[in-house]
């Protein structure tokens, strides 16, 4: 608890890589970067199969990139491959497998603490993403029914009757692989996808066509009940459907409990406040990438967002 560090930044994705670069590149010497995953990059490792394209940008929008990291559109691999580079060529301080508990602000010292350790620092960002903690419906799962009802890929196994619930670039991915060794339905409570890349979409209808997979769209879950230790799914237009297994992939949440117990406030909106620097209101502690927007994140404005956030601790020095 002795070692002050200059920043400690939580989060192990594009945001927290690019922040521990780019504290390197401008002058910070002391820098910490916490992951509670066993590496960087959890999204893409856990959510993207391989080869699968990585965008720097998000639906088309082109970003130019402002700091040190010169990201590119690429694969899962490349991706990952380029942020060991960038890890690997730096003097920077990792801790994975470490998750925090809390962060408190002692006078101008912040103390980060985890399950297994303390750290202190003069600066936070909290750039950790929204996927790890997933959307849930708004009806009750039963509880019988809790083993057979998922939110990842983890307990998928071979020769199921899987129900995909979800519009979304992970569903359609989830369902298109999940149905080369599975019954799968794909359901989206919409007549038609408006979120999907050309790619995605195309491979959806063609699978559908092909039955190698069930679209049901423009109807959305109910109620989920347990049949005979199996999922009844009943659904809004008065149908249902019993199968072995649920998978939900409707998006991910900003982890508030865990943002208040780091001294972010929000406003009436429940949204996480900060100013134009993505300082909250304790000063020098910083969010970054995802949870600082309110929709449409993407790689480059999490590194955006690292180059700026730096910039801005460095112009306070």
């Amino acid at each position: 608890m002795q070692h002050i560090y200059d920043i400690v930044i939580i989060g192990g994705g594009p945001g927290g890589i690019g922040a521990a670069v780019e504290a390197k590149v401008l002058g910070l010497d002391k820098i910490l970067m916490i992951e509670k995953g066993d590496n960087h990059s959890q999204t893409i490792r856990k959510f993207y199969k391989d080869n699968k394209r990585v965008d720097k940008d998000y639906k088309g929008q082109v970003i130019e990139l402002a700091g040190s990291v010169n990201f590119e559109d690429g694969t899962k691999e490349s991706t990952l491959n380029y942020f060991d580079e960038l890890l690997d060529n730096d003097e920077i301080d990792t801790a994975f497998n470490s998750e925090v508990e809390k962060i408190k602000k002692d006078g101008d010292i912040f103390q980060v603490i985890t399950s297994s350790a303390g750290y202190m620092s003069k600066n936070v960002i909290i750039a950790i993403g929204t996927m790890g903690k997933p959307n849930k419906p708004n009806y009750k799962i039963p509880p019988s029914v809790r083993q057979r009802v998922n939110f990842n890929l983890d307990k998928c196994s071979s020769g199921e009757k899987l129900l995909l619930v979800g519009g979304g670039n992970s569903a359609a991915e989830y369902a298109i692989e999940l149905s080369k060794t599975n019954t799968v339905t794909l359901n989206y409570r919409r007549d038609k996808f408006n979120r999907l890349n050309d790619v995605n979409e195309k491979m959806l209808y063609e699978y559908d066509g092909q039955e190698k997979l069930r679209l049901r769209m423009g109807t959305d879950v109910e109620s989920l009940e347990n049949e005979n230790g199996l999922v009844k799914v009943n659904f809004n237009d008065g149908y249902y459907t019993i199968y072995d297994r649920v998978i939900y992939a409707i998006g991910g949440t900003t982890p508030v409990d865990f943002l208040k117990l780091c001294g972010i406030t929000f406003d009436e909106n429940n949204r996480p406040e900060f100013d134009e620097n993505y300082e909250s209101k304790t000063k020098g502690l910083y969010l970054g990438g995802d949870i600082a927007v309110q929709s449409g994140g993407s790689i480059a404005i999490a590194l955006n967002h690292a180059h700026h956030i730096i910039s801005h601790i460095l112009s306070q020095k």
